[in-house]
C-alpha cells in the first residue's frame, strides 16, 4: 500500500505524537522540574527582551536575564512570607476550634433543615476524631502525601531542595539560550514545511502571550480585590488570602476553589458562622462577577475560545495524565490544540474529501 504525502505527514505526525506521550509517561517524575522552568522562561522572556534591548551591550542578555530571575525569586519569596502566617497561626487554631465551630453552624442551620425535612445532624465524636487524625499528622507524611500524588517520590526534603535548586538554574538556561535552542529545532523542519511550521509556531506564540498577559492583569486585579474586601469585612489574614486567591485562579475553578477554602476556614475561627458564611459568599460572589463579566472578557476575551466543559475536561485529563503540573498547563497547552485544530478545520474545509471531490 502506496501512502500519498498527504497520508504521510499525517502518519508521521501521529507517530511523533504517540512517542512524545509515551516518553512523558515513562519519565514524568525527572521531566516535572523542566516542564515548570520552561513554562516560567516563557512568561519571562518577554521582560528579558525588554530589558535586553534597554540595555544595549554585548552582556545585554546575561544581565537581563539575571536581573529579571532575580526579581521574580524574590516575588516569589515575598508570596511564602505572606502565605507563612497562615500556616503558622491559622491551623493550630483550626486544629482546636473546627469542631466546635461546626456544631454551631450546625446549631444555625437546624431549624432551617428540620423545616425542609432534611436530617443533617453532626457526630460530634466522630468529627472531633476525624480533625485530630489530619491535623496531628507530621508535616513530613503531609508533604509525602502530597509529593506522591504529583508522582515525583523521593525523599520530601531532598525533593524540594532538589527542585528548588534546579527549577531557577534550569530557567536561567532557558532564558539565556532560547534562540539558540530554537535555531536547533529549525535545523531538523524539512525545507519545504518551514514557512508553513514558522506560521503555525507564530500564532501559537501569539495567541499563548495574549492569553498570559491578559491573565496576569485579571491575577493582579483580583489579588487586591479579595485583598481589600476582606480586609474591609474584618478578617486579620485577609492579605496573604486575598493575594494567594487572586494568584491561584491561574488554575480554573480549583484555584478559586481553594481561595474559598481558606477564607472559610480563617472567618469561621474569627466570627460566628453566620457571618462567616455570610462575608465569603458576598466577597466571593462578588469577586465572580467582576472577573466572569468585566475583567476577563476585557482583559483577556475569548482568547482560547473553549466552552467551560471542555476547559473542565482539559484540567482533568491533564491533573490525571501529568499531575499537579498538567493542571498548571492544561490551559496553555489547550491554546497549542486549539491552534492546530484550527489549522486542521481549514485544511479539511480546502480538501477534496470536504467538497466530494475525486483526486
Amino acid at each position: 500500500m502506496i501512502f500519498t504525502p498527504t497520508q504521510q505527514r499525517i502518519s508521521a505526525a501521529v507517530i511523533l505524537l504517540l512517542v512524545v506521550f509515551l516518553v512523558i509517561q515513562h519519565l514524568q517524575p525527572i521531566l516535572m522540574p523542566f516542564v515548570m522552568a520552561l513554562g516560567l522562561s516563557y512568561l519571562l522572556s518577554p521582560w528579558v527582551d525588554r530589558l535586553q534591548g534597554w540595555l544595549g551591550h554585548k552582556t545585554a542578555r546575561m544581565v537581563s536575564v539575571v536581573v529579571v530571575q532575580l526579581v521574580f525569586l524574590a516575588l516569589v519569596l515575598s508570596i511564602l512570607f505572606l502565605l507563612a502566617p497562615i500556616f503558622i497561626k491559622e491551623l493550630p487554631m483550626l486544629r482546636d476550634q473546627l469542631p466546635m465551630a461546626l456544631i454551631r453552624l450546625q446549631e444555625k442551620l437546624l431549624p432551617v433543615l428540620d423545616s425542609l425535612g432534611v436530617d443533617a445532624r453532626l457526630d460530634t465524636q466522630s468529627l472531633k476524631e476525624m480533625v485530630l487524625k489530619y491535623f496531628d499528622a507530621s508535616w513530613d507524611e503531609v508533604l509525602s502525601q502530597a509529593l506522591s500524588s504529583l508522582k515525583i517520590g523521593g525523599s520530601v526534603i531532598l525533593t524540594l531542595l532538589g527542585n528548588a535548586i534546579l527549577i531557577p538554574l534550569l530557567m536561567f538556561y532557558f532564558l539565556l539560550d532560547q534562540r539558540l535552542m530554537l535555531d536547533q529545532v529549525k535545523q531538523w523542519i524539512p525545507l519545504q514545511q518551514s514557512k508553513h511550521v514558522a506560521l503555525f509556531l507564530g500564532e501559537v506564540d501569539h495567541l499563548l502571550g495574549q492569553y498570559i498577559r491578559g491573565q496576569l492583569s485579571v491575577m493582579i486585579c483580583m489579588a487586591i480585590f479579595y485583598a481589600c474586601a476582606l480586609k474591609i469585612a474584618g478578617l486579620s489574614l485577609a492579605l496573604p488570602i486575598g493575594i494567594f486567591t487572586g494568584l491561584a485562579i491561574f488554575i480554573p475553578y480549583i484555584g478559586i476553589g481553594l481561595g474559598v477554602l481558606l477564607a472559610l476556614m480563617s472567618t469561621l475561627l474569627e466570627f460566628d458562622p453566620g457571618r462567616a458564611l455570610s462575608i465569603v459568599a458576598i466577597v466571593f460572589g462578588a469577586g465572580q462577577l467582576i472577573e466572569g463579566f468585566y475583567l476577563t472578557p476585557k482583559l483577556v476575551g475569548e482568547r482560547i475560545g473553549l466552552h467551560p466543559v471542555v476547559v473542565i475536561l482539559a484540567l482533568l485529563t491533564a491533573g490525571q495524565v501529568f499531575g499537579f503540573v498538567g493542571v498548571m498547563l492544561a490551559l496553555p497547552m489547550a491554546c497549542v490544540l486549539s491552534v492546530a485544530l484550527a489549522w486542521f478545520k481549514r485544511a479539511y474545509q480546502a480538501s477534496h474529501l470536504y467538497h466530494g471531490e475525486s483526486e
